[in-house]
């Protein structure tokens, strides 16, 4: 209840708050991963909690009773906790004067139908971000999507020991990286992608613009023995000679719509217009790179979200900024052709968008 608390009306991070909770209590391990079911899931499915509660409250409550229905309401409609152990502990946990409210609203939480007025609220996303996503999607493949996100993120570990998602590893596929390339990785951070092509035998330079970033970069080429060349620099003002390498990543900042099941409360954070914000920089970026490439060069992108202004606005705003650029071949199954991009859905693994760039020789 205090992480949920900290989270709702103090705007601190799920992943952050939580684990400095932890680490100060003396819970077994069953507890903390009880505890870390009860914040990250009831934090991802708050919208649908809270119009369950609130149909049967009469007025305004206190943070602390908001919490207590969050998390006791998250139990009921989808841990499927016995109503007794769901009501009787969470009304235990209350400090303050609310407890007979808590009590009243979970127990009829219990008893009514769990039923909603429409998909956003069912699967507790924002209106907006519903709508984005099924303007670009469609509708049958969006609720595929966000029923998928909803689900707790896969643990994925590479043949090196690295965790990395899936779909972060068929980017470093694709990119396809061989023996005596060499290849950039601008905006690099925390490394996952540079090893990864670096276990090809290319030679990786990876870059970021904060040295704080490119020391976990370090950090982790270290622990993996992985050679690879890094540099502190602005993806769209790179450190590297124009001409001179044979491909560039730009796994670019974006909103993230594609990798909401790890950030609990990412869903809630996201503005409106930040895919529009960083569409914009994502084109610098994509320009920039290109020019480092050799004549028959690419440059790859991906963004772990499922935006149209950023996925095939941002490659479209590219090609017409450049005419000389050629748009490489759709990647095929699982990845779905959508425009200039191709998108991998959310299943096991997180949302992604990719496009090949194929400079003129």
């Amino acid at each position: 209840m205090d992480a949920i608390i900290r989270i709702n009306t103090g705007g601190a991070y799920a992943n952050l708050v939580l684990p400095e909770m932890l680490e100060r209590s003396t819970l077994s391990a069953a507890d903390r991963r009880f505890v870390t079911e009860l914040v990250y899931g009831s934090t991802r499915m708050r919208r649908a909690c809270r119009y369950l509660a609130d149909r049967f409250l009469v007025g305004p409550v206190d943070d602390e009773v908001a919490a207590a229905l969050q998390i006791g309401t998250y139990q009921l409609a989808f841990l499927g906790t016995p109503a007794h152990a769901a009501v009787d502990a969470t009304v235990g946990a209350v400090r303050g004067k609310g407890r007979s409210v808590v009590n009243a609203v979970l127990r009829r939480v219990a008893e009514a139908p769990m039923t909603y007025p429409d998909q956003a609220t069912e699967l507790s996303y924002p209106d907006w971000l519903v709508d984005r996503l099924t303007g670009f999607l469609g509708p049958e493949v969006t609720t595929e999507a966000l029923i998928a996100m909803n689900r707790p993120a896969v643990t994925n570990v590479r043949d090196d020991g690295y965790v990395q998602d899936i779909a972060s590893q068929k980017v470093v596929e694709l990119v396809g990286a061989g023996p005596g390339e060499i290849v950039v990785d601008v905006c690099a951070a925390p490394g996952g992608k540079a090893t990864g092509l670096a276990a090809s035998g290319a030679f990786v330079v990876a870059a970021d613009r904060r040295l704080s970033r490119t020391r976990l970069v370090a950090a982790n080429a270290e622990r993996l023995d992985s050679p690879i060349g890094i540099v502190t620099a602005d993806g769209r003002r790179p450190a590297v000679r124009p001409g001179s390498v044979d491909k560039v990543l730009v796994d670019a900042p974006c909103s993230g719509f594609g990798s909401l099941r790890r950030r609990a409360d990412a869903r809630w954070r996201i503005e409106p217009e930040a895919p529009e914000r960083l569409a914009e920089l994502q084109v610098e970026l994509v320009l920039a790179a290109l020019d480092l490439v050799r004549p028959g060069g690419e440059v790859i992108y991906s963004v772990c979200t499922l935006d149209e202004a950023e996925g095939p606005g941002v490659i479209d705003a590219v090609l017409a900024a450049r005419p000389g650029v050629t748009l490489g071949e759709h990647p095929g199954d699982p990845w779905l052709a959508k425009g200039s991009v191709s998108v991998l859905i959310p299943d096991e693994h997180d949302g992604m968008m990719f496009a090949r760039l194929v400079t003129q020789r």
